[in-house]
C-alpha cells in the first residue's frame, strides 16, 4: 500500500519530533499532527522557531524546512483522520491515578478516546498505528472498540514503539539502532500494513535495521528496553553510595567496568536519578502487569529499581540538610536545572522537582535556573505534588533568569541537570557573591572537583568519597 496522507494524533515530546522527521525524509507523503491543546497547536505554527513546544537540538530546523510545505498542525482532529490512510497514535498514558492499579498500571483512557473517535469519523479502511508506549495486548483493545463500530470499515493495528531518547531525539529517528513494528502477518491484509509502515521508514533507514514482529513482542519489547536501562541507572547509583562511604571513586568504577564488552558504558553515570516521562511509568506498568499474573518475586525484582531511584532523591537532599548544619530553614539555594536531562524541556519526573519538594518542606528558599524551562511550567511541577499551598511555594521558590543572579547570595548550589553551559561559568565570580561558607552540591558530577575546590567552594560530588 502507497502511503500517501499521514495523521498524528498527538503533538507531544513523541509524535512533534517523529512526524517532523518523516516529513523530512519522505516529502511526497503529507503529514498532519493535530491535538485537542489549541495552545500547544498553536506553538507549534509560531513564527517564530524557538516558541516551539518542544526543545530538540536540530527539531526547529526540520519543523522549518517542513512546515506548511507537507508537514501540518491542526486540531482539526476529524478531518485529519477522514483524510489519512495511516493514523498514528502518540497521546499520554501516564501512570494511573485512580481505581484498580492506581500508582502502576498505565491510564488508557487517552488511548480508548482516540480509538472511538477514529472509530466514529472513518469512512474508509485505516492503518492505525500505536506509538504511545502501551501495556502488553493494547492492540487487541484497540482492534476491539474499532471493530465494533458496524460501518463496514477495516483497520490494521500496528505497534511501532519509539526508542529515541530525549535530547538526542532528531539524530535517534534519522540514524536509530532499530526500528520496529509489530503486526499480524498472518493475513494477507496485516502482511500489507506491516510492509506500508516498513516502506515509510525504508526511505532512510537500511532495512536490515527494521525488525518486523507480532504485536505483542513489539509492545512488550518497549517496556523491557526502559526496564533494562533504568535498572542500568539504579544498580550504578547504588554504588555510588558504597563508593561515597568508601573513599572510591564511582566515575572511575564505571569507567572500569564499561570497559568490560559484556556490559558496556551506556547509562552508567551516576546522578540524582533518573527522570522523563517513561522509565518509572514503564516499570510500574511491568510492575502492575507481573502482579496480574501472580508473578510476584518478577514484580518486587523491577520495583526495587524504583525504590533505588527515589532513595537517590531522597537521599540527596538529605545531605544538603545535614551539611548546612542540619538546618536550610531561611537559607538561599539555587537549583542550577531542573529539565530531567539536558538538551531538552522536558520536566516529567525530574529528580529536581523531588529535592525541591523535600527542601521546601524544610523551609528552604529555592532560587532555580535553567535554559530551557518556563517559570510556569517550574511552578505547575511543584504544585503539581499538592505538599504545599500555591502561595507557600511562591513566597518560597524563584526562578531567575540569570544564573549569575540565581547564585547571588546563596547559601549552596544543587546541579541537578547535566547542561553543558554550566562547566563554563566564571565560578570564581560565582563563589565572591555567595554566603560563607559556600557549598556545591554536583548531583551530576560535571564540574572538576580539584577546581573548584581551590576556588573556595565546599564540593560534594554523587559517588565520591569526601
Amino acid at each position: 500500500m502507497n502511503i500517501k496522507n499521514i495523521c498524528c494524533i498527538g503533538a507531544g515530546y513523541v509524535g512533534g519530533p517523529t512526524m517532523a522527521v518523516i516529513a523530512k525524509q519522505c516529502p511526497n507523503i503529507k503529514v498532519t499532527i493535530v491535538d485537542i491543546n489549541e495552545a500547544r497547536i498553536a506553538a507549534w505554527n509560531s513564527v517564530n522557531f524557538d516558541d516551539l513546544p518542544v526543545f530538540e537540538p536540530g527539531l526547529a530546523d526540520i519543523v522549518k524546512e517542513t512546515r506548511g510545505k507537507n508537514l501540518f498542525f491542526s486540531t482539526d482532529v476529524d478531518k485529519a483522520i477522514d483524510e489519512a490512510e495511516m493514523i498514528f497514535i502518540s497521546v499520554n498514558t501516564p501512570t494511573k491515578t485512580y481505581g484498580k492499579g492506581k500508582g502502576m498500571a498505565a491510564d488508557l483512557k487517552y488511548i480508548e478516546l482516540c480509538a472511538r473517535q477514529i472509530a466514529k469519523v472513518a469512512k474508509q479502511n485505516k492503518i492505525v498505528v500505536e506509538k504511545s508506549t502501551l501495556p502488553v495486548r493494547t492492540a487487541s483493545a484497540i482492534k476491539s472498540i474499532l471493530d465494533e463500530t458496524g460501518n463496514g470499515v477495516q483497520f490494521q493495528i500496528l505497534s511501532n514503539p519509539e526508542f529515541l531518547a530525549e535530547g538526542t531525539a532528531v539524530q535517534d529517528l534519522l540514524m536509530p539502532d532499530r526500528v520496529l513494528i509489530g503486526g499480524d502477518t498472518s493475513t494477507k491484509e496485516g502482511e500489507i500494513a506491516v510492509q506500508s509502515l516498513v516502506n515509510i521508514y525504508s526511505e532512510w533507514i537500511p532495512k536490515k535495521q527494521i525488525l518486523t514482529t507480532n504485536v505483542w513482542s513489539s509492545e512488550l519489547s518497549k517496556l523491557t528496553a526502559n526496564a533494562f536501562l533504568a535498572q542500568r541507572v539504579s544498580s550504578i547509583n547504588a554504588m555510588s553510595e558504597i563508593c561515597e562511604k568508601t573513599g572510591a571513586d564511582v566515575r572511575e568504577v564505571s569507567k572500569a567496568i564499561g570497559m568490560d564488552s559484556r556490559i558496556g558504558s551506556k547509562f552508567l553515570n551516576a546522578s540524582v536519578g533518573f527522570g522523563g516521562s517513561c522509565f518509572q511509568k514503564d516499570i510500574l506498568n511491568l510492575v502492575y502487569i507481573a502482579k496480574s499474573y501472580g508473578l510476584n518475586e518478577v514484580a518486587d525484582y523491577w520495583e526495587q529499581v524504583i525504590i533505588m531511584n527515589e532513595h537517590q532523591k531522597n537521599r540527596f537532599s538529605d545531605n544538603i540538610v545535614s551539611t548546612l548544619y542540619n538546618t536550610v530553614s531561611g537559607k538561599k539555594i539555587t537549583f542550577l536545572g531542573w529539565a530531567f536531562k539536558k538538551d531538552t524541556n522536558d520536566t516529567r519526573e525530574s529528580s529536581a522537582i523531588k529535592i525541591a519538594d523535600n527542601l521546601l518542606s524544610e523551609q528552604a528558599k529555592i532560587s532555580v535556573y535553567d535554559p530551557k524551562v518556563t517559570p510556569s511550567q517550574i511552578y505547575s511541577d511543584i504544585d503539581y505534588l499538592g505538599t504545599r499551598a500555591y502561595e507557600d511555594n511562591k513566597a518560597l521558590l524563584t526562578v531567575s533568569k540569570d544564573a549569575y543572579e540565581a547564585c547571588n547570595e546563596s547559601h549552596a548550589i544543587a546541579i541537578l541537570t547535566e547542561w553543558d553551559e554550566f562547566k563554563n561559568y566564571d565560578w570564581n565570580r560565582i563563589y565572591k557573591n555567595m554566603q560563607k561558607p559556600a557549598f556545591i552540591f554536583d548531583g551530576r558530577g560535571i564540574l572538576d572537583k580539584n577546581t573548584i575546590e581551590s576556588i573556595g567552594f565546599t564540593y560534594y560530588k554523587i559517588g565520591s568519597g569526601n
